[in-house]
Order: structure tokens, then C-alpha cells, then sequence
């Protein structure tokens, strides 16, 4: 989920603190509005199609990652080669890094598509842009009174969730403290992010990010003892289409427009995977949520919009 300002509330401090990323000035531009859109949607797939892949979800995350190097690799070698040579020390530690918490978000959320419902863990790690806030805030970044009242409108949300959550399985609850991890994760993932493509092009950051993210898996899946292959072929197609949809459209967009919309908006878009996930989720694999988790949804959406607009303001 990031040479934008992270978060456009830092405006409101005027006290001295380290540079930041500036936040776009006048209108946002509509390609990559339609960019980010496209970005949301192909993200939105990848929930539902994880949980009806029958393989691990670790040995997932591996693959998909593997596979998106395999495509980029190629691409960014021919056009971008002395771009990547070129590379400071300083960006390539801070793509590595950025590509590091995409492991630990991948490592987090995929498996806790396994333990509770697409709703929950979908909502709960589009709380990125909450997590942005307070890090953000860990650096002296103030945020007006109204993205503050918005993250304790979504929190409020997810303590409603997870508690709907705990009243059907201590592992669904489970399931929602690991989500809430890849939230965290992501985020750190985006600001890190936002920082490198300051001077480093789309393509050559997702490359380093991307083959960081999966030897981490890599070690991670190795250490878990996850098997890594031995599925019918199908499951490879399912994969693959999880990388084109999720990983290349989805994070790789969001990679690219991050730059020009800021941390900010980019992270706060993705609320609408929630829903898009969701519906998915329901037509296709009739996973239909308990009704006393809607009202806890709705919060946590609820709450992201007051963020997203405060933020803005």
C-alpha cells in the first residue's frame, strides 16, 4: 500500500521537523486517479482468489512475488539498467527495506484470509491509512482535529469487529490481530516507499522491492517448512492471475501514482477494497459475513473517509 507528503495533515504543524515529501498542489491528475482505480480493483481479487487457491498461503505470497519479478526483471534490465547500477546506497536500503514490511505484510494477511471472513480481514488491513497517521505522528507530524476523530471512529470499528470476531472463534480473532499486523506493515511499506520514489523510477523500485519481498518469504517459507509446489495446475493459473491482478496492477500501480497523488490518498483508497472484496467473496464463494459485522465495517469505512477528507484538508 508509498515524493508526496505521507500525510497531507503535516501541514498543520508549524514546528521545525525533518523534510518531508510534499503533498500534490491543485487537482490530482485524472490519469493517475484512473490508474489508482484500476490499482484498487485489481487488489480487490486478491482476497477472494487467495482463499479459493488450495495451496499455502505463504507458498503464495512466495510465488506471486517470484513471478512478478520474472516479468519485471526482463522489462527493467533492458530499459532500466543503468538506472539500477546507479542506485545510492541510501534509496537501494530503503527499497529493501520497503520490500522487507511487503514480506511481513504478505506474511501477515494471507494466512488470516484463512482464519476469519474476506470482510474482516479486508477491513482490517485497509486500516493502513490509521497506522500512516500515527507513525506519522511518531515524527512530529500533527493532524487535525477531524483525522483524529476519524481514527477513533474506525478503531471504534474494529474493536466492534473483532469482538463479533472473538464471539465465534478465539482463531477468527486470531485471524483479525494478524490483519491488523499487515495494516501496520503496509503501511510502513507505503511511507518508505513514498521516500525512494522521490528519485528512483516506478520500475526499477518495484524490481528491488519485489525480489526483497520474495527471498524474505522465501526464508520465511523455508523456516515454517511451507511446501512450495506439488499442485495441480490450476492452482499455478490461480496464482498466476494473483500476481497479473493483485501484484502487477494493484501494488505496482500504486507504486507508480503514489508519487504525484502522495501516501496519503494512495493508502486511503484502498477503503474501497473492503467492499469490492466483500461482494466478491459472497458471489463467488458464498462466504457471506455475520450480520452483526456489518455495522462494524461500516465504522471502520466510515472512519477512513473522515481521515482521507481531514487529511486532505
Amino acid at each position: 500500500m508509498p515524493a508526496a507528503r505521507p500525510a497531507t495533515a503535516a501541514s498543520a504543524s508549524t514546528a521545525p521537523r525533518p523534510a518531508e515529501p510534499t503533498a500534490p498542489a491543485g487537482p490530482l491528475p485524472r490519469i493517475d486517479l484512473l490508474l489508482l482505480a484500476v490499482s484498487v480493483s485489481g487488489i480487490s481479487l486478491s482476497a477472494p482468489l487467495i482463499s479459493a487457491t488450495a495451496a499455502p498461503a505463504l507458498a503464495i505470497a512466495f510465488w506471486r512475488n517470484v513471478m512478478s519479478v520474472g516479468v519485471l526483471g526482463p522489462y527493467a534490465l533492458l530499459r532500466h539498467r543503468a538506472e539500477l547500477r546507479g542506485i545510492g546506497r541510501r534509496q537501494l536500503l530503503l527499497a529493501a527495506a520497503a520490500g522487507a514490511l511487503l514480506a511481513v505484510h504478505f506474511a501477515l494477511w494471507m494466512p488470516s484470509l484463512r482464519m476469519t471472513s474476506v470482510a474482516s480481514a479486508t477491513a482490517l488491513v485497509t486500516t493502513t491509512p490509521l497506522w500512516t497517521i500515527l507513525l506519522m505522528r511518531l515524527f512530529g507530524v500533527r493532524a487535525p482535529r477531524a483525522v483524529w476523530i476519524g481514527t477513533a471512529v474506525a478503531f471504534t470499528g474494529v474493536l466492534v469487529l473483532t469482538g463479533v470476531d472473538l464471539s465465534l472463534s478465539p482463531r477468527a480473532l486470531l485471524g483479525d490481530a494478524l490483519a491488523l499486523g499487515a495494516g501496520l506493515a503496509a503501511a510502513g511499506y507505503m511511507l518508505i516507499g513514498a521516500e525512494v520514489r522521490k528519485t528512483v523510477s516506478t520500475t526499477a523500485y518495484t524490481l528491488v522491492c519485489y525480489a526483497t519481498t520474495a527471498v524474505v518469504l522465501l526464508a520465511i517459507c523455508l523456516v515454517a517448512g511451507t511446501p512450495m509446489g506439488g499442485w495441480p495446475a490450476g492452482v499455478w493459473w490461480q496464482i498466476a492471475l494473483l500476481m497479473v491482478t493483485a501484484q502487477l496492477l494493484g501494488h505496482s500501480l500504486s507504486n507508480r501514482v503514489v508519487r504525484t497523488l502522495g501516501p496519503s490518498v494512495t493508502s486511503t483508497a484502498i477503503l474501497l477494497e473492503t467492499p469490492g472484496a466483500a461482494l466478491i467473496a459472497a458471489l463467488w464463494l458464498g462466504q457471506w459475513p455475520p450480520v452483526a459485522a456489518y455495522p462494524a465495517v461500516l465504522l471502520i469505512l466510515l472512519g477512513l473517509v473522515l481521515v482521507a477528507r481531514g487529511g486532505r484538508r
